[in-house]
């Protein structure tokens, strides 16, 4: 897939803003291609578009950073910005807190069947609500009963600071890097509006329009693996925060279904704690509150 896209000189990350939390497809890159061909979008260069020479409709000196030159055997590309706050915080984060990653593979079917349903609602059509949507509800509802993994260590003062409320991150791919802009006290939102605090952070952080306040604090994470097709990862905690979850992508395969095997809709989860906050019957007690939500949605009215 990342192939077929190269040679078409698409960035997947646009085309993942367009299609939301599903499984990206060959047709969907092509056509997100065949739309740029018509004035959509322009992706990122490729190697061949960078290529002075064989930008389309422009000069011969190319506009990417990274300029291309023939016959050169490397780019050099300047670290700054975004890229490099988020390198330097990224380093600080993996040698200040031990990690440790748990994962966990879900039956998430009952809660694809959910999310079918509320499509076919007209009333809720414009919030496009998708499994991200759920899991950030599943997350705050988990939180409640794992205080833990929704603290930070104060080295300073001596002290571990439990928050009381939920700043959720969501993970966001952009030209400029990677950034984490925050839902402030997503504990309070409905499921609605968690999907619609989703759905607006992407498009924002994608323009390039988000602010640093909206960067700022955080007290636990979600990153979306699962729209490059990717099943698990080792997340790095973002500074601060005690706990962040990596969502993989949904497959559709064989699993023991009521002493039977079906064909049902999978889900692995990858959880990353600070051990100095919380230990291991904790995270594995609050990965399994998660999943328990996905497996059967309407246990989300017995967490408090």
């Amino acid at each position: 897939m990342r192939a077929h896209a190269k040679r078409l000189g698409i960035d997947l990350v646009l085309v993942a803003a367009e299609v939301g939390d599903r499984l990206i497809t060959r047709g969907d890159v092509d056509a997100y291609a065949e739309r740029v061909g018509s004035g959509g979008v322009v992706a990122r260069p490729t190697l061949e578009s960078a290529t002075p020479g064989r930008t389309a409709g422009s000069s011969s000196v190319p506009s990417s950073p990274a300029a291309l030159v023939e016959g050169e055997r490397e780019t050099r590309i300047p670290i700054r910005g975004v890229r490099k706050h988020t390198a330097a915080a990224m380093v600080q984060s993996a040698f200040t807190a031990p990690h440790v990653t748990v994962f966990h593979t879900v039956d998430v079917t009952a809660t694809m069947d959910l999310l079918a349903n509320l499509r076919e609602d007209r009333a809720l059509a414009e919030h496009r609500i998708g499994p991200l949507a759920v899991v950030a509800k599943a997350v705050c509802l988990a939180l409640g009963r794992t205080p833990g993994l929704n603290s930070r260590w104060d080295e300073a003062a001596s002290e571990i600071v439990q928050h009381n409320y939920v700043d959720l991150g969501i993970a966001a791919a952009t030209e400029r890097g990677l950034i984490v802009p925050m839902i402030r006290d997503a504990d309070r939102l409905s499921l609605v509006g968690l999907a619609d605090a989703v759905r607006s952070l992407a498009e924002v952080a994608r323009s390039g329009r988000t602010s640093p306040a909206e960067l700022a604090g955080g007290t636990f994470s979600i990153s979306n693996i699962g729209v490059f097709g990717v099943d698990a990862g080792t997340p790095i905690l973002p500074p601060g925060q005690s706990g962040i979850l990596a969502v993989g992508a949904v497959r559709r395969q064989p699993w023991e279904h009521r002493g039977e095997i079906a064909l049902r809709q999978l889900m692995t989860l990858s959880l990353s704690f600070d051990h100095r906050l919380v230990d291991g019957a904790e995270g594995a007690r609050f990965l399994k509150d998660v999943a328990d939500v996905l497996e059967e949605p309407g246990r989300a009215m017995l967490l408090r």
